[in-house]
């Protein structure tokens, strides 16, 4: 598994628990914890902890996004798996250095990992989700 997409998925790990325990504990701790546990020898251990940061700092802008664009989805109504793969999705695509993760390769991570991780529905759901963000920030270009 390239390294990134380790970054990206104890990236997953480390929201849903965090999000499961209703922020109760510390997200940074949680991302150390599961580095350590799930990717000893990570290359992109700082990438981890910078999306894992750059995620929790634009929280509440990121969550109002996702509301305009699943308006038939409250937030507690999506899957736990499915918002947090679009929190890291929508953090790349909106606030993340595009030179370093283009816009497409942030879709297709995610995609991957609501495809491992999510339901059955869960990549179509990510793709229609983040494909139409990317749009119209194409739109406003």
């Amino acid at each position: 598994m390239a390294s990134r997409h380790l970054s990206r998925s104890i990236v997953l790990q480390s929201l849903y628990e965090w999000d499961f325990l209703k922020k109760e504990k510390e997200i940074k701790s949680i991302t150390e914890d599961n580095i350590e546990r799930f990717g000893p020898g990570i290359e992109e251990k700082e990438f981890a902890l910078q999306l894992v940061d750059g995620i929790v700092k634009n929280y509440e802008e990121i969550n109002k996004i996702l509301e305009i664009t699943a308006p038939e989805w409250p937030i507690e109504q999506i899957a736990i798996v499915d918002r947090n793969v679009l929190r890291i999705g929508l953090y790349e695509l909106l606030f993340g250095n595009t030179k370093e993760v283009p816009p497409k390769v942030a879709i297709n991570e995610a995609i991957e990992l609501a495809k491992s991780f999510g339901g059955e529905n869960s990549g179509k759901f990510v793709n229609g989700v983040l494909g139409t963000v990317f749009r119209e920030m194409k739109g406003k270009d």
